[in-house]
């Protein structure tokens, strides 16, 4: 059988990525190999992500760019999944007809049939499940790395925070039973895989819908056991139901990394209603203040929405105040925009483009300044770090991750990678540090 060639496009989050891992194991089994050559390719998929209007414009903007190679090559197969492909087939049949194949978040298992349908059917094929499925990790997994993986713990949300699409396009929390997840990981560490991160819309709300299993601290103690695992990261946790007990686990359980990627959004309680975050500004900190009592180095990252309806400038200058206040490692900072099906989507803008951009200028200068402050003070340090592979902007040196998730770069030999070594740090950067070898690594 003639090998063909699978182009695979990912946007969005982490979710979307292991997803693409799914798809891309699945298809191996179809005999697709990966190429990054969309001109060579025989399918093109795009596994999309609606979060946000930009991501959404970047997958139409591509589709266009795609009608040519489909004129030139009628039997390229293009299809559209994920997100975008959940809430949104009506759009893409009328917008972008030369589509073949859409399917949504909760059938990517079916792929194989949904191909086989096509190719009998001679008509293009459009399947949406409304509801996932039970987890299914019988279907094989293509990892690009050898060294990390991610693991997912549990689907969609139920926070429905007012401008969020997540709820509607992934569906409500499903929790996996924590012996599948045992396995996956234990599997993992047989494989050599020295990382794993936790998969999930919001992993402190773990456990909740599945009686018997425990909680998110529960099931970090159990991953924790497993012998030659030596890292366990997760993503992501939501402020209102991060625990005290979850802090503690943080704190004692040897294999998780000291890093915590905690949303904020905003500094604002009143803006903090309007996005049903169901926290307060003084409880978030309150949060940051056991966590750095226990965990004093914790790198500490998180999201801030700028210009979300009805911010006012005191509104902004509280969220400015806390980012000060804090001293993040790093920031994800995102202007507002509507979404639709959330409620937010029903509130009038109010603060204009160029405001918006005015204040997320002035927090990512303000940012710039905290990180590279924050890792010129790691000079002179030793750092345990992870060998992840040769580094994407020189391919002479190696790049790895400290625990606390900041990139370092050095010089080294190829067998390091997969290994846990000490380097010394000799320069803090904005983006990474560079490092030099410890004799007897």
């Amino acid at each position: 059988m003639v090998e063909k060639k699978l182009s695979l496009l990912t946007y969005g989050c982490q979710m979307n990525k292991h997803d693409s891992e799914r798809i891309a194991g699945i298809l191996k089994e179809e005999n697709y190999s990966l190429t990054d050559n969309i001109e060579k390719a025989d399918m093109i998929l795009l596994n999309t992500c609606s979060v946000r209007e930009k991501a959404e414009q970047k997958v139409y903007s591509q589709l266009g760019r795609l009608k040519k190679l489909k004129e030139k090559s009628p039997h390229l197969i293009i299809g559209v999944c994920g997100c975008i492909a959940q809430k949104e087939k009506k759009r893409i049949l009328n917008k972008v007809p030369f589509v073949d194949l859409i399917f949504g978040t909760h059938n990517i298992h079916n792929l194989p049939q949904l191909l086989h349908n096509f190719r009998y059917g001679n008509e293009k094929v459009v399947e949406i499940l409304d509801e996932s499925v039970d987890f299914n990790f019988s279907s094989p997994i293509y990892r690009e790395s050898k060294i990390q993986a991610w693991v997912s713990i549990m689907h969609g949300c139920n926070n429905y925070c007012s401008y969020c699409v997540v709820p509607y396009t992934r569906g409500r929390e499903k929790s996996m039973p924590s012996s599948l997840i045992l396995d996956e990981c234990a599997r993992l560490s047989n494989e050599g895989y020295k990382e794993v991160t936790l998969l999930g819309q919001n992993v402190n709300s773990y456990g909740n819908d599945i009686k018997g299993e425990g909680d998110f601290a529960d099931l970090l103690e159990k991953v924790n056991q497993i012998d030659s695992l030596e890292r366990i990261r997760f993503i992501t946790s939501h402020p209102k139901d991060i625990s005290e007990k979850l802090i503690e686990r943080i704190s004692t359980l040897p294999k998780v990394c000291e890093h915590l990627h905690l949303p904020i959004q905003s500094g604002s309680d009143r803006i903090l209603e309007k996005m049903n975050r169901g926290y307060t500004a003084e409880h978030y900190l309150e949060i940051i203040t056991k966590l750095r009592s226990l965990i004093p180095d914790i790198g500490l990252t998180t999201d801030i929405i700028i210009g979300f309806p009805e911010e006012k400038e005191e509104d902004f200058q509280l969220t400015k105040r806390l980012l000060q206040d804090i001293k993040y490692d790093i920031i994800f900072l995102f202007k507002y925009s509507p979404r639709p099906e959330t409620k937010a989507a029903l509130l009038k803008e109010t603060v204009s483009a160029e405001k918006k951009q005015e204040r997320f200028d002035d927090l990512l200068s303000i940012q710039k300044e905290i990180t590279l402050s924050k890792n010129k003070s790691l000079e002179g340090k030793i750092e345990e770090i992870l060998v992840e592979g040769e580094s994407k902007k020189n391919k002479n040196k190696l790049t790895g991750r400290t625990r606390t998730n900041k990139i370092v770069n050095f010089y080294g030999s190829k067998d390091l990678i997969g290994k846990t070594i000490n380097i010394y740090i000799k320069k803090g950067g904005l983006y990474s540090l560079e490092g030099e070898l410890i004799r007897g690594n």
